[in-house]
């Protein structure tokens, strides 16, 4: 069953979603930033390893530096999951992601459900409520179930006209 808590609008929100998805699109955004996003996701063509001796000590570094950056960001269960002796941040990112891609479709079911039992009543204001409608359809675009702008407005009128 999943947790309830109390956000600082006074509504009750189901807690059924993985924070990590978030962390991913943040991480994600702070390797591109700092120009090291092809240790982790192959873009553009960028070489995977370096041929020179001394790019391959720079290459070395960073990738070290993006695995930490990696291991410092996750939580120690997961860390003790994807942690390998010799790993690149490419490596680890990719068990990481294989985690989360396996967990995406039973999140996707669940907050699908969420989204279809969210009810205007549990809320203290009507803008608690569409907050909460617009995290689901958020959270089940990151998990490659998208709801449609009419299901959002089906599921917010559906909740107004019920007696």
């Amino acid at each position: 069953m999943p947790k309830t808590d109390t956000n600082s609008s006074g509504s009750k929100s189901s807690s059924s979603f993985h924070p990590a998805l978030n962390v991913v699109a943040l991480f994600t955004n702070h390797a591109k930033s700092n120009r090291v996003l092809h240790h982790i996701i192959d873009s553009k063509g960028k070489a995977k390893h370096p041929t020179e001796e001394d790019d391959l000590e720079l290459w070395e570094t960073l990738d070290a530096t993006v695995l930490q950056w990696i291991y410092v960001t996750i939580t120690g269960d997961l860390l003790e999951t994807v942690v390998e002796e010799n790993s690149t941040a490419k490596g680890c990112w990719g068990r990481i992601r294989d985690i989360f891609q396996d967990n995406k479709y039973f999140s996707a079911v669940t907050l699908e459900q969420e989204f279809s039992h969210v009810s205007m009543e549990d809320f203290s204001t009507f803008f608690a409520y569409c907050q909460r409608l617009k995290s689901l359809v958020d959270q089940l675009k990151n998990v490659d179930s998208p709801a449609t702008d009419s299901r959002l407005v089906i599921q917010l009128v559906s909740d107004l006209t019920s007696p």
